[in-house]
């Protein structure tokens, strides 16, 4: 039987497949922010994972799939508020027409349907083990990862961050940030915003674009469920490589 090879976004190769323990595969894969309903564009990361799946199975793996439903952001606590509802009542309906939609795609499930709000505690550990390492600072009462401190973040996704300013997309202000370049892993609450009581203080976790997204959390799921077997990861961002090499101290 042919080998599996898959390209490597890292090394930016076609390399063979070749299992951390035989037989078994992890897979960790992003989800949907469910702050409104999916539109079908969204469908094609999904579509492909169903594909990945399949055929894996059909290849005689052993699967552990781990898919994050991203339950709180900006948007997300913006509208519930609007609608004087929880985080999870409000989220509720998207989720359920992301599984109906899935359902009628016929992409099957994965082993585990993983909410972030549920991972807040574990959240807020890992970003005290970045500060333990000094890979964050406080700016009125958020928590920003400090860019400057990994030369190397963006190597995976071959993004040079020294060319980043202020501007249009990059919102210096609304924070207290030292560089448009860094990002909130934990925000401050504003007047009317749901918030955690926490360890490092009240707040909620940071990110408001698709690149800022809270990802530490999702490392925090994937280190519950995918302790076996090769991991492969399938992102809507690309961040979590660095941010996780920062958090063990180890370089790229």
């Amino acid at each position: 039987m042919n080998e599996i090879r898959l390209h490597n976004t890292l090394s930016g190769k076609v390399e063979p497949f070749v299992p951390q323990r035989p037989g078994e595969v992890s897979i960790y894969t992003c989800g949907p922010t469910v702050y409104d309903y999916a539109h079908i564009g969204n469908y094609r990361t999904f579509v492909f994972q169903d594909i990945l799946r399949r055929f894996l199975k059909l290849r005689g793996f052993a699967l552990n799939h781990v898919m994050n439903l991203t339950d709180v952001d900006d948007r997300i606590i913006a509208n519930a508020a609007a609608a004087g509802v929880s985080i999870r009542d409000y989220t509720a309906k998207f989720v359920q027409a992301f599984f109906d939609d899935c359902e009628t795609l016929g992409i099957e499930a994965p082993e585990h349907w993983i909410r972030a709000t549920d991972y807040i505690d574990d959240m807020v550990k890992l970003i005290q083990r970045l500060q333990e390492k000094s890979f964050t600072y406080a700016g009125e009462g958020s928590i920003y990862y400090r860019i400057a401190k990994f030369p190397e973040y963006g190597k995976l996704s071959k993004i040079d961050v020294t060319g980043i300013q202020a501007g249009a997309r990059v919102d210096n202000d609304r924070y207290e940030k030292e560089s448009a370049r860094d990002f909130a892993l934990w925000k401050a609450p504003k007047p009317g915003e749901h918030f955690w009581e926490s360890a490092i203080g009240p707040g909620r976790p940071g990110g408001t674009s698709s690149v800022q997204r809270w990802q530490c959390g999702c490392w925090a799921k994937r280190s519950t469920f995918t302790r076996a077997g090769s991991i492969w990861r399938f992102r809507t961002t690309r961040m979590k490589s660095r941010r996780a090499r920062a958090r063990r101290g180890s370089s790229l």
